[in-house]
């Protein structure tokens, strides 16, 4: 079995799966459970909990609230739920829930965003539970079929035994009766040290379709009667729609209506998208662009830089002594400048949603990491209320953060909006993706360290200027009006903590929001924060003539975790051993998304500027591992994130435009690119760590203190193409 079920695309099968919910059965969840009466899903199967179904023929069925966005999630999920299921591996499935039914069944499946690395590490208490809790109640239905304490019976593989009798069932025979009785109030969950599904390298389960083609987008939904749309926003952000002469494409081939959307943007919607898109780059528009159409990448580079400046207002994140006046007495001091680049998402499918809204119903179909976001828009961009809408997740073709966003289905709903009773799918082109994205905050950072005469750093001032995510996104998270998030990988507690210790030190934030919106690019805040962190730190341990290892080694002291790692990937690495001859080494680490990184990368540099990475090893510590080949996979694909980036991912303004529209000019790295990749788990336990994100922010650094050791050069900006450093 062992796959992913999407959800069915078609009206009945949705009418069947809405009218069968009843009172919502809540694991982990301070919620109450269902009586008597059985839910079922939309096959007619019975839950037995919210998270679990059990079909006759004992296939299980296991509920994702969580996005696969390629990261393996899915996987990863429904392995914790089916060990502490005791079912059988090789009969699961899965299968997605509706964000409007878990709103119905008043949040049963708790939180569907998936971001932050958070789709495991922050929903395993209770997707375990909802295992535990459904294995109880199918040995009791069999003991009470059998007439024998429950405590008699055992299970393994989905077949319950009464050892004294001899008697065997499966969970498919007694499910139906498993799902009319009253939950277990505690449910006792297994040690990590015995799981047997859990922490084993399995298969992903949706591979199979992803590899057949029989997986199903967003950008593949397909509906009875459906139009397609094409769209073009102002391509200045906070511009808006002044005019459009639609006359001019109306005898065009395919055309059905021409719609404006909002304030800022307008769309045709056809037979086909080409004939969308096409007669769309026809239509004569106007826009009214604004001031912002003054502003270039040179403008926001200067005022980025103003903010480094210490008379400039800016927020405390970290601070221990007193790192100026420690800066102004010392023996020495190093000072440097870095920055860092918009970066685009750029996922291979662009966005799109297909809607369709009537005026008792408006139902969206979509690719998207946070079902509840887009059901929340889906309601706003309709008017319409809850019960009367809903947002099927189907698979989406990249995310790293741009699909948390929910402006493609807003658009997506008006438009349909204005077309009732018909399907309209809304797809993005390439360009237009590119150039409305939500882009990794752009940011600068001044940084200076001080020692004492015996060469001890004393002292460390860092000082960032630039962009807030929060700021922009989700300002009730603000703390008195300060961005906690922008200090990701160098604050002083939780789950991005500093891993060094200086007796006087100062991390401030000088927050300048230019109009460019800023959005959680794969590994966000950690991925500059990281780099302006790890390579100054080997300039600091330059000017102490100290080996780079060692140097942070003697500021880890305190911060055991983060020194394991470090030492863990100085082992693989061969740290204290000679490289080959011509190649140089690099290392880095920090902490990101609860989990504590570090990398190291081998390199050779041909003519100055062309890099050849031979090899790359990452190490990490999560607490626990729920899939160790998947976290390899996810190390090797969050290298190829961070190396492109460090090589290609730079976007720039002008007269107020993103101007890499296409990947023509926002390249991404080639296989033959690609280095060894190499991996350490050191899980320590005790907590609940991410691995999707945090490997990104060493994969830069390492790779940067390498050529430094190579050719004595520093970068400090990226993308290396700016520099004219390429790949070799």
């Amino acid at each position: 079995m062992n796959k992913h079920v999407s959800p069915k695309l078609n009206r009945r099968a949705f009418v069947i799966g809405t009218a069968a919910v009843g009172a919502g059965l809540a694991i982990g969840l301070d919620l109450p459970f269902g009586g008597p009466s059985v839910v079922r899903a939309a096959d007619g199967s019975p839950e037995v909990t919210a998270w679990v179904v059990i079909r006759p023929d004992d296939t299980v069925v296991i509920r994702i609230a969580r996005s696969e966005m390629g990261q393996g999630s899915l996987t990863g999920l429904a392995q914790l739920v089916a060990e502490e299921l005791e079912c059988d591996w090789a009969k699961v499935t899965t299968e997605y829930p509706t964000p409007g039914q878990s709103v119905a069944r008043k949040r049963v499946w708790g939180d569907f965003s998936t971001g932050g690395s958070r789709g495991i590490r922050s929903s395993h208490d209770y997707v375990r539970k909802g295992g535990a809790t459904a294995r109880l109640m199918l040995i009791q239905a069999a003991a009470d079929e059998w007439k024998v304490p429950a405590s008699e019976c055992t299970v393994a593989k989905g077949v319950i035994t009464h050892k004294a009798s001899g008697k065997t069932t499966t969970y498919g025979k007694v499910a139906e009766a498993a799902a009319k009785l009253t939950p277990p109030a505690e449910v006792k969950l297994k040690d990590p040290k015995d799981w047997t599904i859990a922490g084993k390298g399995l298969l992903r389960l949706d591979t199979a379709d992803k590899t057949t083609g029989t997986m199903v987008y967003g950008i593949d939904v397909k509906l009875p009667g459906m139009l397609n749309a094409a769209i073009k926003d102002c391509p200045v952000f906070g511009g808006k729609l002044k005019s459009y002469d639609e006359a001019k494409i109306a005898g065009m081939k395919g055309v059905k209506k021409v719609v404006k959307v909002g304030d800022t943007a307008v769309a045709v919607v056809a037979d086909t998208w080409w004939h969308a898109k096409t007669a769309l780059e026809a239509l004569p528009i106007v826009w009214d662009e604004g001031e912002n159409a003054k502003v270039s990448s040179e403008s926001i580079a200067k005022w980025l830089a103003e903010g480094l400046d210490n008379d400039q207002p800016a927020y405390v994140g970290n601070k221990n002594g007193d790192a100026k006046a420690a800066i102004a007495t010392a023996a020495k001091k190093v000072e440097a400048v870095y920055s860092y680049p918009y970066q685009n998402h750029a996922t291979m499918e662009p966005m799109n949603a297909t809607a369709l809204y009537t005026a008792d119903r408006c139902e969206v179909w979509c690719g998207t990491q946070n079902g509840e976001a887009a059901f929340a828009a889906t309601l706003e961009a309709s008017g319409l209320p809850a019960e009367k809408c809903d947002v099927h997740k189907v698979m989406p073709g990249g995310g790293f953060g741009r699909r948390g966003q929910t402006d493609y289905v807003r658009q997506a709903v008006a438009i349909a909006k204005q077309m009732p009773g018909t399907p309209i799918k809304l797809v993005w082109s390439r360009e237009e993706d590119m150039a409305h994205g939500r882009y990794h905050p752009i940011t600068q950072c001044k940084m200076t360290g001080a020692f004492d005469a015996n060469n001890n750093l004393v002292a460390l001032h860092y000082r960032l200027s630039g962009q807030s995510i929060l700021f922009s996104l989700r300002p009730e998270a603000l703390q008195n009006g300060m961005d906690p998030a922008a200090f990701q990988g160098v604050a002083q507690t939780g789950e991005a903590a500093i891993g060094y210790s200086v007796p006087n030190l100062l991390v401030e934030h000088a927050m300048r929001n230019p109009h460019v919106p800023p959005g959680f690019w794969r590994g966000v805040n950690v991925n500059h924060n990281a780099i302006y962190m790890e390579c100054f730190m080997d300039e600091l341990a330059q000017a102490a003539g100290q080996d780079p290892l060692e140097f942070r080694r003697k500021l880890m002291g305190n911060h055991p975790k983060h020194l394991a790692v470090l030492n863990a990937v100085a082992e693989k690495i061969g740290w204290t051993t000679p490289a080959p001859k011509g190649v140089y080494r690099g290392i880095a680490q920090v902490m990101g998304y609860g989990s504590y990184v570090a990398g190291a990368a081998e390199i050779s540099v041909t003519d100055g500027n062309k890099i050849k990475v031979h090899r790359i090893v990452a190490s990490t510590d999560p607490g626990y591992v729920v899939n160790p080949a998947q976290v390899e996979r996810q190390i090797a694909g969050s290298f190829v994130y961070g190396l492109s980036a460090l090589f290609y991912g730079g976007c720039t303004v002008k007269d107020g435009k993103i101007e890499q529209t296409n990947f023509d000019t926002y390249n991404s790295m080639r296989i033959n690119e690609m280095p060894k990749v190499e991996s350490v788990m050191v899980p320590s336990g005790g907590f609940w760590g991410g691995v999707g994100e945090p490997t990104i922010g060493v994969a830069a650094p390492a790779v940067l203190n390498a050529y430094f050791a190579a050719t004595g050069k520093r970068i400090r900006s990226i993308p290396l193409r700016d520099q004219n450093i390429t790949f070799a």
